[in-house]
């Protein structure tokens, strides 16, 4: 009897304790104007991430995890300071909107800033926690959608209306910090009007609304002094070709493009234009598969010299290729402009934009990278999402600082597989066939095939040598 008297009071004491907490975690009203019962201020007040320090590389030695252990931004490799090679930037849609939701789960995450609302005076908060995060971090670089940044209205004026007030707080907050956006876009994606497409869609009037939206975006990137534009068609392709119109939908994606390289020009925004490919995921085919294709597209409708890719990793194995190839198809045909830097589960079938750790996976990223010469005026964008199961505002540190160090560890190894040589040299001698006179009157484009066949009967059958794959393994290896 004694011990059930206890447990009772002992579960009357808990819950008066949680009533407590929850009582103090309440926050205000999203509408400023008004005041909380008690007088409570109507902002925040203080740090949004007190206790985390400005982020600091402490070098491999160091056991703290909030600092870098491989990214040391001033630090000269190859030529340039690690910071203009990475040209880094934090994705305000997973960082500052990523809830930890999933198709089989409720949000998880509850930041302290959040007030449950998608309000104007919402999303000003949230842009100032997404500022502070940047700073702490030492990111200079971040990317948006619009809708991300500011909600919708009811009309296109007042959602323009309700854009327009969060991107004044955005530049207020970049002249104070010297942070500029890498890259900004539409979502096109999200709202139901865009359920067939957006510049894919069967209806005129919903081309015509993405095409405003687009317009839009433009300016705001360009007011805010991006360096690029992306396009990114979740929607558009198809479900079923049984009632799609292939060709008809590809000739109004290409006049849709066109129409923004037009009116980029008209505006004077001298950022570069992206495309971001991807197989599937929403939509069953995406019209801009992978790299390949895209680069196919903008060939048909005369738009190569217009648009650069945006090759997002996770995208890649998704589309049956690694990363490494995705990137190298675009930097050989003059395409690569920028990386969205996350990877996948390879056991896992969808896009589970994780942040990268496989030192490997990012050693090759950056052998393309440093053969491109870099990526500017694109960068290293984390389109990257923390865990559901990760809900601590630290882990948003953690991560970035992860795949921060990761890619800075790919770029030393790279470094190191260039002073050794020896990577370079065995692909050399495997093509040093084609060094020979009659290598060199192939690679111009005059061997034709009778001179050819005359070549055959004068050397008999060739002799094929090893391509020795393990031992370009075993030299890649060594750099890791």
């Amino acid at each position: 009897m004694k011990g059930s008297k206890l447990l009772l009071l002992l579960l009357l004491a808990s819950s008066l304790y949680l009533s407590a907490v929850i009582a103090a975690q309440e926050t205000c009203p999203a509408d400023f104007d008004s005041k909380c019962e008690g007088g409570a201020s109507d902002d925040w007040e203080g740090e949004f991430f007190p206790g985390i320090p400005k982020i600091k590389y402490e070098g491999p030695k160091s056991k703290n995890p909030l600092a870098y252990k491989w990214y040391n931004a001033e630090e000269v490799i190859l030529g340039k300071k690690m910071k203009d090679w990475m040209r880094f930037s934090v994705a305000f849609w997973h960082t500052f909107r990523g809830n930890g939701a999933d198709p089989f789960g409720a949000p998880t995450k509850a930041w302290p800033w959040e007030d449950g609302t998608n309000s104007l005076a919402m999303a000003k908060r949230r842009m100032r926690a997404h500022f502070e995060f940047m700073e702490k971090l030492g990111v200079d670089k971040w990317c948006f959608h619009d809708r991300d940044i500011a909600p919708d209205g009811k009309t296109l004026e007042e959602t323009n209306a309700n854009l327009d007030e969060i991107v004044e707080l955005a530049k207020q907050l970049q002249a104070e910090t010297n942070i500029k956006p890498l890259w900004g876009t539409a979502q096109l994606f999200l709202h139901p009007r865009y359920m067939h497409g957006a510049a894919t869609s069967p209806e005129v009037k919903v081309y015509a609304y993405a095409a405003a939206q687009v317009k839009k975006a433009l300016e705001v990137t360009h007011y805010l002094g991006g360096e690029n534009y992306v396009f990114w068609g979740g929607r558009e392709g198809y479900q079923t070709l049984l009632n799609t119109d292939m060709k008809r939908e590809l000739d109004h994606l290409a006049t849709f493009l066109q129409a923004a390289v037009d009116y980029k020009k008209k505006i004077g925004f001298n950022g570069t234009l992206l495309i971001e490919p991807k197989p599937q995921e929403p939509t069953k085919h995406q019209y801009d598969w992978d790299v390949a294709t895209a680069f196919a597209f903008l060939q048909k409708y005369g738009l190569t010299g217009e648009f650069k890719i945006n090759v997002e990793c996770n995208h890649a194995t998704l589309s049956g290729h690694s990363c490494h190839h995705e990137l190298e198809t675009a930097r050989i045909n003059g395409l690569l402009g920028n990386i969205d830097a996350n990877t996948g589960d390879p056991q896992v079938g969808w896009d589970t934009d994780q942040f990268m750790t496989d030192i490997a996976e990012a050693t090759l990223v950056m052998s393309s990278v440093v053969k491109n010469g870099g990526l500017a005026p694109g960068g290293f964008n984390f389109d990257a999402k923390l865990r559901r199961e990760s809900t601590d505002v630290e882990d948003m540190f953690l991560a970035h600082i992860s795949g921060m160090d990761t890619l800075a560890r790919g770029l030393r190894n790279v470094d190191k597989l260039i002073e050794d040589g020896s990577l370079d040299e065995l692909v050399r001698r495997r093509y040093q066939s084609f060094d020979s006179e009659i290598g060199a009157l192939i690679e111009a484009g005059k061997g034709d095939f009778e001179t050819l066949e005359r070549k055959v009967l004068e050397w008999g059958e060739p002799t094929v040598p090893s391509g020795k794959q393990e031992l370009a393994e075993m030299l890649f290896q060594s750099a890791l």
